[in-house]
C-alpha cells in the first residue's frame, strides 16, 4: 500500500514534523502499524474530549496517514468549508433517500484509496450504546475496520488490530469490547458500555 497518504513526500515530512513536535510536547507516542490495504473503517475510541481529535490528528500524522470523516453538509460552509475538508471533513446530504450508511459506502467504492474515521459512540457524554454505522459501512463496502485508540493511562495511541467484519455483529462486537476494555478514556466515566442497540429488521442501519 501506498503509505504517503497526506499528500506529496514534502508535505508529509512537513506533517510528520507538526505531529512529532504536538507529541513531544503532550509526552504522547505513537504506535502500531499501517494496514496493507487500500481501504478500512478506522473505528475511533475513546472519545470523551475534545482533545481527542487533535492527538489522533498528531499520530497519524506521524503514521504518515489521512483519515476521512464525514459530517452533514451544513457545517461545510464559510468560514469553516475549507478548512474542514483540508482536515479531511467530506460533506454528506441527510435529505437525500438515501441514508448515511448508503452514502459513504459509495463515496468508499468511488475511491481507489480512503481511510474512514468513525467515532462510534457519537457523543462525548456516557453514551448508552454505540452506534452501528461504522460497522455496516465497512461490511457493505467489504473493507476490514482497524481499531484505533487513545489510552490516556499511558498516553500511547495509534492504530490495532484489524478485523474483517463477519456480519455477525453481535460476535464482532466481543472482539471489540474485548480489546477496548483496557484501554483508558480522557474522562473515564464518559466512556460507555461497547454494546449495541438492538435492532429491528427493517429499522435503519445508518445509526
Amino acid at each position: 500500500m501506498n503509505k504517503l497518504l497526506l499528500g506529496p513526500p514534502l508535505a508529509n515530512k512537513l506533517h510528520s514534523f507538526i505531529g512529532l513536535s504536538f507529541l513531544k510536547l503532550t509526552g504522547w507516542e505513537a504506535v502500531g502499524n499501517v494496514p496493507d490495504t487500500p481501504k478500512f473503517v478506522m473505528l475511533m475510541a475513546p472519545h470523551t474530549s475534545n482533545w481527542d481529535f487533535f492527538i489522533v490528528l498528531a499520530i497519524l500524522y506521524v503514521l504518515g496517514i489521512k483519515f476521512y470523516w464525514f459530517g452533514k453538509k451544513e457545517i461545510f460552509r464559510w468560514p469553516i468549508r475549507n478548512l474542514s475538508k483540508w482536515l479531511g471533513g467530506i460533506p454528506v446530504d441527510r435529505s437525500l433517500k438515501q441514508n448515511m450508511v448508503q452514502q459513504i459506502v459509495e463515496i468508499i467504492r468511488s475511491r481507489e484509496q480512503i481511510i474512514v474515521g468513525l467515532s462510534p459512540e457519537g457523543t462525548r457524554s456516557n453514551a448508552k450504546y454505540w452506534k452501528t454505522g461504522f460497522y455496516y459501512i465497512a461490511c457493505q463496502a467489504q473493507i476490514p475496520i482497524v481499531f484505533a485508540f487513545l489510552d490516556y493511562g499511558r498516553k500511547v495511541g495509534g492504530l490495532g488490530p484489524v478485523m474483517t467484519p463477519t456480519g455477525d455483529i453481535e460476535a464482532d462486537m466481543k472482539k471489540i469490547r474485548r480489546f477496548y476494555s483496557g484501554i483508558t478514556a480522557k474522562h473515564p466515566e464518559n466512556f460507555g458500555s461497547i454494546v449495541v442497540k438492538p435492532r429491528l429488521n427493517n429499522e435503519d442501519q445508518s445509526q
